[in-house]
């Protein structure tokens, strides 16, 4: 419905951001953290996402795609709602969040307001190997992003995923349709990530 808005940032408060936009003024739930990243006064665009129940409707906002994308991770843990999700993100950063995930932190998760140790292991099971960005695989992530998507969704980490079409794609033989190569790069990773586990 709503995937970014972008206006003039006319106020803000320890838990939601006020944006200006040809009149209207959007009152946008965020995490600390991505809150202090937005200029008082200046233009800003933020990544939204809307929380909609019979009884209530709630505009998310987030600094940018990668953080809207833990926050919908996050969602998936049972036990973690929209605002304990705020609460997590605003407690740690980005980088440490997924640092702590990768290396099965629970210490420092627990350190996390809002975190627990019973949904800090669920926040372990339910999410190593979901956050992490894959800088080095960039131009396959963004030529085959359905493809990363899709096997991330059967359960395989998103860097493993990207990594193993890199490696099917170099030994593609030439002369597919985009079709069939993205027919057979989706085969290969399988059998790659497969023998991997």
């Amino acid at each position: 419905m709503f995937n970014s808005i972008q206006g003039v940032v006319s106020g803000k408060s320890a838990e939601a951001a006020f944006l200006l936009t040809g009149g209207l003024e959007w009152e946008i739930a965020m995490p600390a953290t991505d809150i202090e990243t937005l200029p008082a006064g200046g233009e800003s665009r933020v990544f939204t996402w809307l929380y909609h129940r019979e009884d209530q409707m709630r505009l998310f906002g987030f600094a940018d795609e990668t953080r809207r994308n833990t926050f919908l991770e996050l969602l998936k843990v049972e036990g973690i709602g929209p605002k304990g999700a705020l609460k997590i993100m605003g407690g740690i950063g980005q980088q440490e969040l997924e640092r702590a995930l990768e290396a099965g932190d629970l210490t420092r998760l627990e350190a996390v307001p809002g975190l627990g140790k019973k949904t800090a292991q669920k926040m372990l099971l339910a999410l190593k190997g979901k956050l992490i960005q894959t800088p080095a695989a960039s131009p396959v992530v963004s030529q085959y992003g359905d493809l990363v998507e899709a096997l991330a969704e059967m359960g395989y980490e998103k860097r493993a995923a990207a990594e193993a079409i890199a490696r099917a794609e170099a030994n593609l033989p030439s002369g597919l349709d985009s079709a069939e190569k993205e027919k057979l790069l989706f085969k290969n990773a399988i059998v790659q990530l497969t023998m991997s586990n």
